[in-house]
């Protein structure tokens, strides 16, 4: 029995990436797409954001020397060109799914209208939240917080490709220190880059509880939805 009714799952864009590190994997997508599924066979409502890493750090180098409101867009277009290709991934395990983009691409997705994001959660839709809130300065994890709290979900599960929240970087460093259940502001005080500190804030401020878990081990979205200890709860 799923612990959780709505989720809002983040995922990173390159967790799309697969092995490559670099654009669309078809097979991690499928991987990926047939978790999610899972879950929303099992009655959860699922709300996702997917970042656009596996395509923006392909132009980092350059974006150095660009406008930061044109680099954020940029950003925010590549999270398009992902939801894009998971809804794709999930429709071909015979899931209904709606792209919801907050910038206006009409021939391409959704508009994002709060109540119909809603609507479509209630018929059994996954919907797949693309291009940020549509303004600059606010990261995918901040634009997940708040689309979490505009559709009422009870936790912002973040996948990653580390087991939780660590006091360092774990695939840096073998003496870091995990932390099974930590509050909002230890993570701000110990400036814990798991999360974007805005994003913290905004779930400490409305009481949401934050799942930080390891993406790459199959059926941690599943675990994660039952409500076992799976990687870190922020609360």
């Amino acid at each position: 029995m799923p612990k959780y009714d709505r989720i809002l799952l983040k995922l990173s864009g390159e967790s799309m990436a697969g092995e490559a590190g670099f654009g669309v994997h078809a097979e991690r997508a499928s991987a990926l797409a047939a978790e999610v599924a899972e879950v929303a066979a099992a009655g959860v409502q699922m709300g996702v954001v997917v970042g656009g890493g596996n395509f923006f750090r392909g132009v980092a180098a350059a974006a150095r020397n660009m406008d930061r409101v044109t680099v954020d867009h940029m950003g925010m277009l590549a999270t398009v060109i992902n939801a894009l290709a998971l809804q794709d991934a999930l429709e071909k395990q015979n899931v209904q799914t709606r792209v919801m983009t907050a910038i206006e691409m009409r021939q391409v997705a959704e508009p994002y209208i709060r109540r119909r994001a809603i609507r479509h959660l209630e018929k059994g839709r996954i919907v797949i939240f693309a291009a940020g809130t549509s303004n600059p300065y606010f990261s995918t994890d901040t634009a997940a917080t708040l689309r979490a709290l505009e559709i009422r979900a009870q936790v912002f599960a973040k996948g990653t490709r580390v087991d939780g929240v660590y006091d360092k970087d774990p695939l840096k460093s073998s003496d870091a220190r995990f932390f099974p259940q930590i509050s909002y502001s230890e993570v701000l005080s110990k400036a814990l880059a798991v999360l974007d500190g805005a994003a913290v804030a905004m779930c400490r401020d409305n009481q949401l509880p934050i799942v930080v878990f390891n993406l790459n081990v199959r059926g941690n979205i599943m675990r994660m939805s039952m409500g076992e200890a799976v990687g870190t709860l922020i609360h």
